[in-house]
């Protein structure tokens, strides 16, 4: 009996012997699917120490994980992804080594790093395989007299990143695609103006890309949706940001700075770990080198606040400035609005509605499509259409004249930047068009 349980505690050690050298354990995979490449995450207990080679015939990236042990199930990861057929383990002579094989269906261009703890996540190892293939081409704005306005929309955070948290475990990046998705839709239904999303599903894009995309687009304005959390619940309400090249004035926008640091760590730490030196960080510093894209950018904010302040609470009522990296592009007019606040119970209730959402999402549309009436790029449909003009007789009021057009007083003196009611004998108005 003595030797019968000898041999069965050498049985169970001998079991136990091939992982007793891990001090690392892969705790989660996750894959994340974007037009142009897959991301997968490899959630570890430690930081990754590791190498990988590719075989072929079939395409595989083979990831040897060294000092490590897999606790997740494999099975099905890749079931919605195009790019990997199968994730699943493989054997290997090498000691010590956990194996991990994604079989591709061709060759991608690898780019594979480690990430260290942030936020919600723990150490990690990121494999991107980017879809050279399938790259952004600028879509060439045609030569006449009837091109769209188009307006680029980004979804704050995405994937890897998840934004702010609400107490109940809500994602930002949940509630901005939602948000940008609606303003996309009313965007491409006005005629003469289109909608370019910058991300179009749960996938991060880093900051350095969004502006790229914009540009490969050949946008006219760029806009970014997000939903703000505080380190406490009292702030309320949604504000609209654009670049300057001071420093962050306030403490909010410090907070909004810090953020959108981490949130690159969360979701495309590579480029931080890769490139180190103050050169490379400074894609964090505004670069402000067109007075006429700050011009717009400011204005277009302007006409935006005021159309938010007539659906939701405002935590500010002037564009407020910061150093934020998705509006650093100089040559793309862009704002930042933050559409409330998930900290606050109000607020958060508000974003969770798709009312509300619709509201938010025709608020933003109204204000850039006002500018762009206003101001028209040269070669636009909307630039063709020629505005009313209109010459102040005498006896005529403001009133008298907006009556006479069927537009409000408010949208008269908007359209020609009147500070009164009042107006002169041979004074031309212009009058606003009724949408």
């Amino acid at each position: 009996m003595r030797n019968s349980s000898l041999k069965i505690v050498i049985f169970l050690l001998g079991l136990l012997a091939p992982n007793a050298w891990a001090i690392n354990v892969i705790e989660g995979v996750r894959i994340w699917p974007a037009p142009e490449n897959t991301r997968v995450v490899f959630d570890l207990s430690e930081t990754p120490n590791y190498s990988y080679f590719f075989l072929q015939k079939p395409t595989r990236l083979v990831i040897d994980f060294k000092n490590a042990q897999n606790i997740v199930n494999l099975t099905n990861l890749a079931k919605n992804d195009k790019r990997i057929k199968t994730i699943r383990t493989s054997k290997t002579s090498a000691k010590g080594v956990t194996r991990i094989v994604l079989d591709l269906s061709q060759k991608y261009k690898e780019h594979i790093f480690p990430l260290p703890a942030a936020g919600p996540y723990g150490n990690r190892l990121v494999v991107d395989l980017n879809d050279t293939k399938r790259s952004v081409t600028a879509s060439h704005k045609p030569k006449n007299n009837s091109r769209d306005v188009v307006i680029g929309i980004d979804a704050g955070h995405g994937g890897e990143d998840p934004g702010s948290i609400s107490k109940n475990g809500t994602y930002e990046k949940k509630i901005t695609l939602t948000i940008a998705k609606k303003l996309a839709k009313v965007i491409n239904a006005e005629p003469g103006m289109k909608a370019v999303l910058i991300r179009t599903g749960d996938y991060f894009v880093n900051l350095n890309k969004r502006t790229q995309i914009a540009r490969e687009k050949e946008v006219d304005f760029l806009v970014s949706i997000h939903a703000d959390a505080f380190h406490t619940s009292q702030p309320r309400g949604a504000s609209v940001w654009i670049v300057n090249n001071s420093r962050a004035q306030s403490e909010l926008s410090r907070w909004l700075v810090n953020r959108e640091k981490n949130s690159e760590l969360l979701g495309g730490g590579g480029e931080l770990i890769k490139k180190t030196n103050d050169e490379h960080l400074a894609v964090f510093i505004a670069d402000l080198t067109k007075d006429k894209s700050l011009e717009i950018s400011d204005s277009t904010a302007r006409n935006v606040i005021s159309e938010l302040a007539k659906i939701t609470k405002m935590h500010k009522r002037e564009p407020q400035n910061a150093s934020l990296a998705v509006l650093k592009s100089s040559d793309i007019p862009s704002m930042l609005v933050e559409t409330g606040f998930i900290s606050n119970p109000y607020d958060f209730k508000n974003l969770m509605s798709p009312t509300h959402q619709n509201k938010l999402a025709s608020a933003v549309f109204k204000g850039i499509r006002r500018y762009f009436q206003q101001y028209p790029p040269e070669g636009s449909l909307f630039a063709s259409r020629k505005p009313t003009k209109h010459k102040v007789s005498s006896g005529e009021s403001l009133s008298v004249v907006a009556k006479r057009y069927k537009v409000s007083v408010k949208s008269l003196k908007l359209a020609n930047n009147l500070k009164s009611d009042v107006v002169r004998i041979g004074q031309t108005l212009t009058i606003p068009r009724v949408n």
